[in-house]
């Protein structure tokens, strides 16, 4: 039985997490950590005092995320980190700790299998296209723009192509920011924040005369599991460093 703790357990995406495992014939939900609620550990450190846990997957915020997987990876807890906002040296000292202690780490944007298809798509896409930009859009309790998944997506394709901004005349913008941040080789990344998104991605490719549009939207957060659970099983067969879903898809 795999013994799993769940960090943010009373967010939206940990209720889910924590419903999901419950549901799972070779998982037992050990430990619900949260800083709110009354039946809640409110670390990991003392869940991890009361009770066995194997894995541990993590939906809280950017300012904790590191703090926390450090105190995992260095008390031989495994993690899965759902959790956007990690800075890329951040990303490069988790994977030298899980490295050197032995524990597996899996660090996912996004998992949604089919959001993950459309990073995959737009890789692809990109040995294709001279120009790219990224518009994602979320719910406007999001507290990290530009997203996980936007930033990936950029990361992923920027492996294919050195500049995406061929052709372009030199821009004077009148309002700051009204071409979005520019990330890896030129991308722009436009964020929008909206009550009622949950999380949507489109990422627009051209080149003389053609224009592609990969558009990714989800409806809930129950999509998620499927991709949670997926990393889960791998993460706890495993002592590796993993970032990004598409790795084991």
């Amino acid at each position: 039985m795999i013994k799993v703790a769940v960090c943010g357990a009373l967010g939206k995406m940990g209720k889910e997490v924590c419903e999901t495992v419950k549901s799972q014939k070779d998982m037992e939900l050990t430990a619900q950590i949260d800083i709110v609620g009354t039946n809640t550990y409110k670390s990991i450190k003392d869940a991890a005092k009361d009770n066995k846990i194997d894995i541990l997957v993590d939906f809280t915020q950017p300012k904790s995320i590191f703090e926390n997987a450090k105190f995992c990876l260095n008390n031989g807890i495994k993690i899965i980190i759902g959790t956007t906002g990690l800075k890329d040296e951040e990303i490069e000292y988790l994977k030298k700790l899980s490295e050197e202690k032995n524990t597996g780490c899996f660090i996912a944007p996004n998992f949604s299998t089919g959001a993950v298809l459309m990073m995959m798509f737009a890789r692809q896409a990109a040995k294709y296209f001279d120009n790219a930009e990224i518009i994602e859009l979320h719910h406007n309790q999001k507290k990290d723009a530009p997203s996980g998944t936007a930033i990936k997506t950029a990361l992923m394709m920027s492996e294919e192509k050195e500049s995406f901004t061929l052709g372009n005349c030199p821009e004077t913008e009148t309002i700051k920011g009204s071409r979005g941040g520019i990330s890896y080789n030129d991308i722009h990344i436009h964020s929008v924040r909206m009550p009622g998104y949950v999380a949507s991605q489109e990422v627009l490719l051209g080149s003389s005369g053609q224009i592609l549009k990969i558009r990714h939207d989800s409806i809930d957060r129950k999509c998620y599991m499927d991709g949670v659970m997926l990393a889960l099983r791998h993460t706890v067969s495993k002592n590796d460093f993993t970032f990004g879903l598409e790795h084991i898809m």
